[in-house]
């Protein structure tokens, strides 16, 4: 799949005249339907003016290939990344609604516990043996105090969750660390927490971190991996269009046709040995 190719066609080609003479040859060509630029995230020459003009140095950073594919990638992580704050967002607010309504839901729960017990027993249930049930029983030993630090306490996760979920939606340097470090903390609790108390909804959600956290840090080259920072911006410069046009033009080469200029000329293919010919016998 061409994951350039594709984001171009979500997103429309970048096209881009830089203003130095000795560029501007390598990203435009001359066609039948009149001049075209370069794209510079499908490399597909586009008909018509170009959608930005400057210095060839401001050009814009355009992510191409794995970058594109990379980039949806982390998107998928943000988009759980924002559910987990939904879904922790709304826990926080029903322990702080619970929190004010205590006396009120508590008044309730023993007034209605008779009748569930009854109706419990004909069903052939003991309500008692309810997870639910002892939730709730738990819930109304704590104390107003530690019931509003936990409410705090998960509205500062589902925080947590939404800036993750941002740096991961925008592909940012900063998002890819944050993301890392905040997901790694939290693996030695979950690890805990498995070991404990298995479920297969807490192996999944470990499963999802840890998938992060070892993506993050071998593709983004995080904490100096694989070369660090460095190694990978000089792959991202290697790919780049406009460098390869500024390259070219420092080197100073000119493209082989100029209708096509963008296109690296075709080595001539080798030259076949002639067939021998018969002798003609002398009469």
């Amino acid at each position: 799949m061409d994951w350039s190719l594709l984001d171009c066609g979500f997103s429309g080609h970048v096209t881009y005249a830089p203003e130095e003479p000795d560029v501007r040859p390598w990203l435009r060509a001359e066609t039948e339907s009149g001049v075209a630029w370069r794209c510079l995230r499908c490399g597909a020459y586009v008909p018509g003016e170009p959608a930005m003009s400057g210095p060839a140095a401001g050009a814009p950073q355009v992510r191409r290939g794995k970058e594109v594919r990379s980039a949806f990638i982390l998107r998928l992580f943000a988009i759980e990344r924002f559910l987990r704050a939904l879904v922790v967002g709304a826990l926080g607010f029903a322990v702080w609604r619970f929190g004010y309504a205590r006396e009120t839901l508590e008044q309730a729960y023993d007034r209605e516990l008779p009748f569930l017990r009854t109706l419990s027993r004909q069903l052939g249930y003991n309500i008692q043996n309810s997870r639910l049930v002892g939730l709730f029983n738990r819930a109304l030993t704590l104390s107003p105090t530690t019931i509003k630090l936990l409410a705090i306490g998960l509205a500062a996760y589902a925080a947590i969750e939404i800036v993750e979920g941002i740096g991961l939606w925008v592909a940012k340097r900063w998002g890819e660390y944050f993301a890392m470090v905040a997901t790694s903390v939290g693996l030695p609790f979950e690890i805990y927490d498995l070991v404990h108390k298995f479920s297969v909804i807490t192996l999944i959600l470990f499963g999802i971190n840890l998938i992060l956290v070892l993506y993050l840090v071998i593709t983004k080259r995080l904490f100096g991996l694989r070369g660090g920072k460095r190694a990978y911006d000089a792959r991202l410069r290697s790919e780049s269009i406009m460098e390869a046009a500024i390259a070219a033009a420092a080197d100073g080469r000119r493209p082989a046709d100029p209708r096509q200029p963008a296109r690296a000329a075709t080595p001539p293919s080798p030259r076949q040995p002639e067939p021998d010919k018969p002798h003609r016998r002398a009469d």
